[in-house]
């Protein structure tokens, strides 16, 4: 499935510079107030000493990593080696996983707006349950089939996969993503898988700082399931742009993105026009299918490049790709450090405008994030 956004041409890479976290404080806050708030959930992630603290124009307080920390930690942007930068161990400290999140934001290449300091740490929550959500999520992959646990879910046309009397939502995702919750795999698109994974972390965050808005969620999910280019709208923002795309090698944990396929051929096969993921950080992206063999950059580039040199025709007539033949082209590339170099020159490209395949690589320009949640200033409108 691709991504709606708008099919303009890419006139300039991003700037090589943070902007950070922009809480825009409004009429009648107290800056100093707001300033102190920061400073203790800097604190807090053990961040205070590598963060500047700039008061601007309109009410705004900027946090930005500083110069010196950035150059050291993530130059050019490239959050992906911040856990080996800082030895930080975010599968066993939740507090690493946090200062792995929020370090990333620091380092955003545009700024990343909150109302307050408590929406900002309503966001790091989010991410970090979606983060050990995904880490968590084991699929049966299917482009055709779907299925749920059918103690907590019911299907029709009408209203998609909704649940059945009683069920808790929350508890249903689990179920329907996580085998160890049933020892069960169910079938998923990558896109949808996504969207559960997302979902969970905001209604765990929901369920705790917004009760009756998580109670809605709950009301909706009975009644019809939000999904597809409405679930982007109504759950997510999206940050970057191909005008101004964001680098390469910028993700911040609990992002959810896309890669694209950028062979038109292969394009064509059903479920494989891109792949849709998780950034669970520590330089890893989901693999729904094998949740123990996490991607990296590099062998996601790898996968979707041999995506084209394991198409066929069935005998219906109809495009497919043989996932072994795919698994065997990466292993035997990876053997080759000069193919992995050619190949990464072309991946590592911006992605063409939607409808073009030209010149451009599988790196979308955007990366999508969760809404506000809080009370007074959640902008989550359910239908």
């Amino acid at each position: 499935m691709t991504p709606s956004t708008p099919s303009s041409p890419v006139t300039r890479p991003a700037a090589l510079l943070p902007y950070g976290v922009r809480i825009e404080m409004g009429a009648g806050a107290d800056p100093q107030a707001v300033e102190a708030e920061a400073r203790a959930l800097l604190a807090a992630l053990s961040t205070e000493d590598c963060t500047d603290i700039l008061h601007e124009a309109g009410g705004v307080l900027r946090l930005v990593l500083s110069a010196d920390a950035t150059a050291r930690w993530a130059p050019g942007l490239d959050t992906t080696g911040l856990v080996d930068a800082l030895g930080l161990d975010t599968h066993a400290r939740e507090a690493d996983l946090d200062r792995e999140i929020l370090l990333a934001l620091l380092l955003a290449p545009v700024p990343l707006a909150y109302p307050s300091v408590a929406e900002l740490a309503s966001a790091i929550r989010i991410r970090r349950y979606t983060v050990q959500a995904a880490r968590k999520t084991a699929l049966a992959f299917d482009t055709e089939a779907a299925e749920r646990p059918e103690d907590c879910w019911t299907y029709s046309e009408a209203t998609g996969f909704v649940l059945r009397p009683g069920a808790d939502l929350i508890d249903a995702l689990r179920k329907a993503t996580q085998p160890d919750a049933t020892g069960k795999l169910y079938a998923f698109s990558c896109y949808r898988a996504t969207e559960y994974v997302t979902l969970l972390g905001i209604a765990q965050e929901l369920q705790d700082t917004n009760p009756p808005l998580y109670r809605r969620l709950q009301r909706q999910w009975e009644q019809r399931a939000i999904m597809s280019g409405l679930f982007h709208d109504v759950f997510l923002r999206e940050y970057g742009s191909l005008q101004a795309p964001l680098p390469s090698r910028y993700y911040v944990p609990g992002d959810r993105l896309w890669f694209r396929n950028p062979d038109e051929a292969s394009a064509n096969a059903e479920g494989y026009e891109g792949s849709w993921v998780v950034y669970v950080g520590e330089g890893r992206y989901t693999n729904f299918w094998k949740r123990d063999q996490p991607f990296t950059l590099v062998s996601k580039c790898l996968e979707i490049y041999h995506w084209r040199d394991a198409t066929y025709e069935n005998d219906r007539g109809q495009l497919r790709v043989n996932d072994d033949e795919v698994d065997r082209r990466v292993h035997q590339t990876q053997q080759d450090p000069q193919a992995v170099q050619a190949i990464l020159a072309r991946m590592l490209r911006i992605r063409d405008p939607q409808g073009v395949y030209a010149e451009g690589g599988c790196i979308d320009a955007t990366r999508e994030c969760a809404r506000w949640v809080r009370p007074g200033s959640a902008d989550l409108a359910l239908p």
